[in-house]
């Protein structure tokens, strides 16, 4: 902030920052592809383009878009703002599917607070990521932690109770988007051709030993909620997939910062309102999937249309009305009695207004 004399008076002057258009545009793509993920999720066995492309998104669309929301974590939240912020939106959106499953899908379930429908589990590991790294930051190593945590947590059988198994799976990619810095992020692009080489030897070597060892794979290897059992593979072989897993992605998460343009474009809105369409657009698929339309999808004219499908709905989620409405929800005040002050509590459990000191 500057100052500046005009007339005997001290005038201030806002010093701006232009904005990032790359990391509009980055958050863009992996919206959409979190979109096409699912929507081609009951047809991607049906031709061996949607079955390649199927691989390709879920290698890598989560994590780097985790990657990104660790970025920007950085700031400390009060532990009200996390309520009102993730929450209450988590309470509303999970009431929202309840609705939609039982009275429109005629669904048979149940209002499951601790077992998050569809993307919500995201609102919830967030939480989760939030509370948990002023303190996991503190530990050396901390991100190799995370990472032995995510290989171990392929060992239970917790399904998706408070999604704990995809809470663990994805928070290395969160923490290593906490702990990146923005000048970082051009060293990265300059270093395009040495990750482009490293992630064709670690596919190769990946796939080399997939096929040497006759192990039948399918992407559940990158969703972060099945337990080795459960993809049947014996706990040796599902941590050395599991491992190999997150070298893959965390090469795809950085060389794509090497292709993501850095100035502004048609599409740059999408990455200012990801929100909305990744809360929304599962609401519709979730009606589509119930009829025979996507599982239908076969001719590359029925896959293109699917396609383009995908990016139109992505961009009307991104409209006003859906941004307000998730705006206002996420907006909802929230307010909580104030511990004793001698409790010693981290920034993350500071109630009322957040002090300026940074995590």
């Amino acid at each position: 902030m500057n100052y500046t004399t005009h007339n005997n008076m001290k005038v201030k002057i806002m010093s701006t920052k232009s904005r990032n258009y790359f990391l509009d545009n980055y958050k863009a793509l992996l919206i959409i592809l979190v979109v096409i993920g699912h929507f081609i999720e009951p047809c991607y066995s049906n031709t061996p383009f949607l079955m390649i492309l199927k691989w390709i998104i879920f290698s890598f669309h989560m994590p780097a878009f985790i990657f990104i929301s660790g970025y920007f974590s950085k700031k400390t939240m009060t532990f009200e703002k996390l309520i009102q912020k993730l929450v209450i939106p988590y309470l509303v959106y999970e009431m929202l599917y309840y609705l939609l499953y039982v009275f429109v899908i005629h669904k048979d379930t149940g209002l499951y607070l601790n077992r998050p429908k569809f993307s919500l589990w995201y609102l919830m590991a967030l939480f989760f990521w939030r509370i948990a790294t002023p303190y996991i930051k503190k530990i050396p190593g901390s991100i190799f932690v995370s990472i032995t945590a995510g290989l171990l947590i392929g060992f239970s059988q917790l399904g998706n109770f408070f999604s704990i198994p995809r809470t663990l799976f994805f928070y290395p990619f969160f923490l290593a988007g906490y702990y990146f810095q923005e000048s970082w992020f051009e060293t990265v692009r300059k270093k395009w051709k040495f990750l482009a080489s490293s992630l064709a030897c670690v596919l190769l070597l990946f796939f080399g030993g997939v096929f040497a060892g006759s192990i039948q794979l399918t992407p559940w290897i990158f969703y972060g909620r099945y337990s080795y059992e459960d993809m049947g593979m014996t706990p040796g072989i599902g941590m050395l997939v599991r491992l190999g897993c997150y070298g893959i992605s965390f090469l795809l998460v950085f060389t794509l910062c090497a292709v993501i343009p850095k100035k502004k474009h048609f599409f740059s809105v999408l990455g200012l309102r990801t929100m909305p369409i990744y809360l929304f657009h599962g609401l519709i698929y979730s009606v589509l999937k119930a009829t025979p339309l996507l599982k239908q999808i076969n001719t590359p004219l029925e896959t293109l249309a699917l396609l383009l499908f995908c990016v139109l709905l992505s961009f009307a989620l991104a409209s006003e009305l859906p941004n307000r409405f998730v705006t206002w929800i996420s907006s909802i005040p929230v307010s909580l009695p104030k511990p004793p002050k001698n409790l010693g509590l981290p920034p993350v459990f500071t109630f009322g207004k957040r002090n300026q000191a940074q995590p």
